[in-house]
């Protein structure tokens, strides 16, 4: 079964996360979905990832939206970072994810768009499971 992780860093980031998991879950897709700050328990993150069995990982964060950057520091598996409208329109956040060094790359969708984040976790996951491949089909013809 694939597997996701959604990390959020903190429980005003937590609509976005949960919006995010019910869409993988209608996908089959099986989440572990978690509440953890980069900047207030990085030891908890850095066990979370370490043992994850995720394929995949969707953090959202705002203002310095480091957490998709320390989680992609910890791991080569695909990291999909929310940027969430805190400050700033989100902008700031945005750019704080954007802006990742050469070799830790966080692959960005718009301010507050945990839906697109869904969408591309079940994108990066249809490459080993075929079957998910209907259900973004699907997905796509209903947004027309």
């Amino acid at each position: 079964m694939p597997k996701a992780a959604v990390v959020v860093g903190s429980k005003s980031d937590e609509k976005l996360g949960s919006d995010a998991v019910a869409l993988l879950k209608s996908y089959g897709i099986d989440c572990d979905y978690r509440v953890i700050s980069a900047h207030r328990d990085p030891e908890g993150l850095d066990q979370f990832v370490a043992k994850s069995d995720a394929e995949v990982f969707i953090a959202v964060a705002g203002l310095s939206a480091a957490l998709p950057g320390v989680i992609a520091s910890k791991t080569v598996r695909p990291v999909i970072g929310v940027p969430k409208d805190a400050k700033l329109m989100g902008i700031d956040s945005l750019l704080s994810m954007v802006q990742m060094p050469p070799g830790v790359p966080v692959a960005t969708v718009g301010v507050d768009n945990w839906k697109n984040a869904a969408i591309l976790a079940a994108e990066i996951l249809a490459m080993k499971y075929p079957q998910l491949v209907a259900k973004l089909e699907d997905e796509r013809r209903s947004n027309r």
